[in-house]
């Protein structure tokens, strides 16, 4: 079976559609995964949830997954379209033994892939480099599976995404929304399933932009990573004079906020206002916050005596760390937000509902209420390209050198901590390239260190990338 090695990523599986995956290999794929499964929990006829995005190639992969698993003997619930969070929703609700998404996220419409996650008790666990993709791989490319067998079947479930909204609306327990007006760009993405479901439970008139399920992104590509593709949600927010805009990603498992002045929220101010509002409810709660940004998170858990445990990034990561750690909360300026009662995975629907929350409790804008938390002044993040024989671990010695009256952390990549600024530098696990991030306590300090530490990367060769 012709199988890409170069599909298995850190956290998920993805690849050109039908260069890398396709209805030919996709059975020798899923076969791996429940191989992986089989012997990890120690049983088989695994219960798995499967479902995928709407992607042009989805249904088709959808359905070889389905006809491979019940082959296997599993006992397939099947929920169709989905969003990534719903898979991990499902998975712990029902205590199913794994769950499994076919989706590319945000990549553009000639990919496409799979997401898959393990239930151990209340907890999930995301299969990815650290948690089992190398034997999923193993398995694949060398056809090691468990054998074919009686006894699998295939079910349907509904109303999931209705049992998902509720059970976050119980646990935010909302009391103060107000009736708001929110513009919404679905970028024709799985985001647009659960804001018109929440929609629904709350009083708030909602204007839809590219809500239609199209897996040929016929708008623009669903990453709201890239700001420039949030330029017409911004000008919309504006222009109907709305409280905020939401930018869901492809699969629904990030989430970015536009206030109502018509700008992008940074993620980590958003991970403040929950942090903020998880710890008056419980000051002895444990908070996670990825190490790009930690200082805005970390000044508002300090008003509850609390310090935030900082996390690698990637989300399967602090998923594990969120668990490991019992925390409630972790955010990540990437747009991901984990919560303990997700199993430690995303749930962008209570994200919203905490963002809502505040607004009406508070009775101000969107930016107004995010003013107080807004203590430290993030970069945004700096991609280098290393020039051919450039020895990134000599570089970032280099730079820890240069900076060795600061704190120094080599968790990932390194972070240099001083009163009034710091730096989180890491090299990428994909590319010969290096992620530069700066924050400090004014713009001024912050973009006096952002050049002056590009300055230094840039005289080893490297090229800035836009």
């Amino acid at each position: 079976m012709n199988i890409n090695p170069s599909i298995f990523k850190a956290y998920d599986m993805r690849g050109l559609y039908p260069k890398d995956i396709n209805e030919e290999n996709i059975e020798a794929i899923v076969r791996a995964i429940y191989t992986f499964f089989v012997k990890d929990l120690g049983k088989d006829n695994l219960q798995i949830v499967l479902g995928r995005d709407m992607r042009i190639s989805s249904p088709a992969l959808y359905e070889k997954a389905v006809n491979t698993l019940v082959k296997s003997g599993a006992q397939v619930v099947g929920i169709d379209l989905a969003t990534t969070p719903t898979i991990y929703y499902a998975t712990l609700k029902y205590g199913y033994d794994a769950g499994i998404q076919i989706s590319a996220s945000h990549n553009p419409k000639d990919y496409n892939g799979l997401k898959f996650v393990k239930r151990v008790g209340k907890k999930l666990i995301k299969i990815g480099k650290t948690t089992g993709m190398e034997d999923v791989k193993n398995f694949a490319l060398s056809g090691n599976f468990v054998e074919y067998k009686d006894g699998g079947s295939f079910t349907e479930k509904t109303n999931v995404l209705k049992e998902e909204v509720e059970d976050a609306m119980a646990a935010v327990q909302p009391q103060h929304i107000k009736r708001m007006k929110i513009v919404a760009d679905a970028a024709n993405a799985m985001g647009s399933l659960y804001i018109k479901e929440l929609a629904k439970h709350l009083p708030i008139d909602l204007i839809e932009m590219n809500f239609e399920l199209d897996g040929t992104f016929p708008a623009h590509q669903a990453d709201p990573l890239q700001f420039k593709l949030l330029r017409d949600l911004q000008d919309r927010v504006i222009a109907e004079k709305a409280d905020l805009g939401l930018a869901p990603d492809g699969d629904g498992d990030r989430i970015f906020f536009i206030n109502e002045k018509g700008e992008v929220v940074p993620a980590t101010l958003i991970t403040s206002l929950i942090t903020k509002q998880v710890l008056e409810k419980n000051p002895k709660e444990k908070i996670l916050v990825d190490i790009r940004y930690t200082r805005n998170v970390t000044n508002v858990a300090k008003k509850f005596n609390s310090t935030p445990s900082i996390s690698k990034v990637g989300h399967a990561l602090i998923t594990e760390q969120l668990n490991r750690e019992e925390g409630a909360f972790a955010g990540e300026s990437s747009g991901h937000f984990y919560f303990r009662e997700m199993g430690g995975c995303e749930s962008a629907i209570r994200v919203i509902l905490y963002v809502l929350e505040a607004v009406g409790k508070e009775g101000k804008p969107l930016s107004e209420v995010l003013e107080s938390l807004h203590t430290s002044i993030e970069s945004g993040e700096y991609n280098f390209e290393l020039k051919e024989g450039t020895s990134a671990k000599e570089l970032l010695q280099q730079i820890a050198d240069t900076y060795k009256d600061g704190e120094l952390s080599t968790l990932d990549g390194i972070a240099i901590d001083y009163p009034d600024w710091r730096v989180n530098i890491r090299t990428s696990n994909t590319e010969p390239l290096l992620r530069l991030n700066v924050e400090g306590a004014t713009l001024e300090l912050t973009d006096a260190k952002l050049k002056e530490l590009a300055t230094m990367i840039k005289a080893t060769g490297a090229t800035p990338m836009e």
